[in-house]
């Protein structure tokens, strides 16, 4: 079964409201956005063709603050997936207990068919059409899929210039050059590291040799390979969406980072063998970390998988089918609310620094954010605990509950 990404959140957050008794009032609120944009982006290319691409801002919530959260370039972008992925943050920030609400946006676009001139134009005229409704009191974007630091220099560039004044604070995840963060770029393979490293200790699985397999190999899983063959992890297996390879006695991370860095792919790496991509998220290992997109794990292949841990590096690789699935077969699932909440963690950190003009060291930044998702997953565990389910729905509940809160004590204007 396919599921809608708007539908599994819907979902997600009826199955909280009922595990907490939440009043149907603020049920009802937070089943849909406080504001969705959608807008034309008409581009010059390089051939001299004037091209109309879509694009999409959603701010889900405002009531714990600001709206956070990134801006994808992806021909599969939808109203229905920006919805959702705006949902999501709303939850992951009230779970990081960052001052945000969620938000996203997208560009419905092929990136990699397009020349940097080109992505710059469509990017200065998204941040155009959208910056109204943006700002670094409103609404702070920042990189997702197929973004990067250029991208948010670019929409730094064009808020500022249309401001009259620089302002570093409308985007994280932006170059150290405009005011970025230390560590921001490696922030969320290293929050997703740290409570791996928490969920296998408290398993009491060693970590020295644990071997771990990643789905997708972009910026966040290969920070994880990275940082965990760092802690003494055995990283048997990695893969993109040109193929995926396997070595039981552990993939050389350093020469296959190097390697997709010259050809662009994990394919054809020479210490690796071959394998089909659906065959990694079935490898007999102790974690997967699925760092693609979504519905990855699902109700045909959840039976088949074999890890103790799974980390979700990427925003909803997992289907309610899946998960109930995986709750049968006794594995535990770190959700992504949690498991890929150290980008958004340090997205926090930058803002602030920008707000101060005073910025932190890479060591500070590293160890805020180890603390925020040590603290992060412990609670989301003694919660889990205490009320007998899993930890997506544990954490589920502690951010809908803290979101609920707000609006209880903020009330309803007029």
């Amino acid at each position: 079964m396919t599921y809608n990404a708007r539908e599994v959140a819907l979902r997600q957050l009826a199955r909280a409201a009922d595990r907490i008794d939440l009043e149907d009032g603020i049920h009802e609120k937070l089943k849909y956005p406080k504001r969705t944009l959608q807008v034309a982006v008409p581009t010059l290319m390089e051939d001299g063709r004037m091209q109309v691409f879509t694009g999409y801002r959603v701010q889900h919530s405002m009531d714990r603050g600001p709206c956070k959260g990134g801006i994808r370039y992806h021909p599969d972008v939808s109203l229905d997936e920006v919805t959702a992925l705006a949902m999501w943050m709303t939850w992951k920030c009230a779970l990081m207990n960052l001052p945000y609400g969620g938000a996203k946006g997208g560009v419905v676009c092929n990136p990699k068919q397009m020349t940097p001139c080109e992505l710059e134009r469509m990017t200065r005229r998204f941040t155009a059409e959208i910056i109204d409704i943006i700002g670094p009191e409103k609404d702070v974007p920042a990189p997702d899929v197929y973004t990067d630091a250029q991208v948010m220099a670019w929409i730094l560039d064009t808020y500022s210039m249309l401001q009259g004044y620089m302002v570093p604070s409308i985007v994280t995840g932006k170059p150290l050059s405009l005011g970025g963060s230390a560590g921001r770029e490696q922030a969320t393979g290293r929050g997703c590291v740290c409570v791996i490293l928490q969920a296998l200790g408290q398993l009491g699985v060693p970590i020295r040799g644990a071997r771990l397999a990643v789905q997708g190999f972009g910026n966040a899983g290969s920070t994880v390979a990275k940082l965990a063959a760092a802690e003494g992890m055995r990283v048997i297996a990695a893969s993109d969406s040109t193929g995926a390879i396997r070595n039981e006695s552990g993939l050389d991370i350093p020469a296959l980072v190097a390697h997709k860095a010259a050809t662009g792919s994990v394919a054809g790496f020479p210490e690796g063998d071959a394998i089909p991509n659906a065959e990694l998220l079935e490898l007999d290992c102790d974690v997967l970390v699925p760092a693609a997109l979504e519905n990855a794990i699902n109700a045909d292949n959840a039976p088949q998988v074999k890890a103790t841990v799974i980390a979700e590096a990427a925003n909803g690789p997992t289907t309610p089918d899946a998960q109930a699935i995986l709750d049968e077969a006794g594995i535990l699932v770190i959700p992504d609310i949690l498991a890929n909440a150290g980008g958004v963690t340090v997205s926090y950190f930058e803002w602030a620094q920008s707000h101060q003009e005073f910025f932190w060291s890479e060591a500070e930044v590293n160890e805020r954010l180890g603390a925020y998702m040590t603290r992060a997953y412990d609670e989301v565990a003694l919660e889990a605990r205490r009320c007998g389910c899993n930890l997506r729905d544990a954490a589920m509940d502690i951010a809908v509950g803290r979101v609920a809160e707000a609006i209880r004590i903020r009330g309803i204007y007029p």
